[in-house]
């Protein structure tokens, strides 16, 4: 009797990452910069005597910094795993506000340069002297939406 024979729960496959959204490549590469910033301070060490190491030498680097280089790769190795790029996409998703406010000073500034430049040359103001259209489309998408058209949480 099949039927009296207990199922065995299924294990449920997790997201891979803490942050499933979806980036931009752009984005997925200043998440990767910051990833491999953290493993080379994490690594600082052994990066500093390899490269000590290979001052000075040309061909001769890969028989007599062998130690070196290992110890470097292994240390790069350890420190690279999926933790540590979770940590490093969830510092990019706090920087973001960051540079939204740094975007929003430089469009502050921008426009009172052009305020400046009007009224010194005095132009009508259906006159546009910036980019002002490409500083709207410049907005940070997380998840395939620009910040604006989502929805506030």
């Amino acid at each position: 009797m099949a039927a009296d024979e207990p199922v065995a729960p299924t294990e449920h496959l997790g997201v891979p990452s803490r942050n499933p959204l979806p980036l931009s490549a752009s984005q997925e590469a200043q998440v990767r910069d910051i990833f491999y910033a953290r493993v080379r301070k994490n690594c600082n060490d052994e990066i500093k005597a390899f490269a000590a190491c290979a001052l000075g030498r040309t061909f001769t680097v890969s028989f007599a910094c062998r130690a070196e280089h290992r110890a470097m790769n292994g240390c790069m190795t350890r420190h690279a795993t999926q933790e540590e790029h979770d940590l490093a996409r969830e510092e990019w998703f706090n920087m973001r506000l960051e540079r939204q406010r740094a975007r929003e000073r430089k469009q502050k500034m921008a426009a009172a340069q052009e305020d400046f430049m009007r009224e010194w040359w005095g132009l009508p103001d259906d006159v546009r002297l910036s980019r002002q259209k490409e500083m709207e489309r410049q907005v940070e998408r997380v998840g395939g939406m620009a910040a604006r058209d989502r929805e506030k949480k």
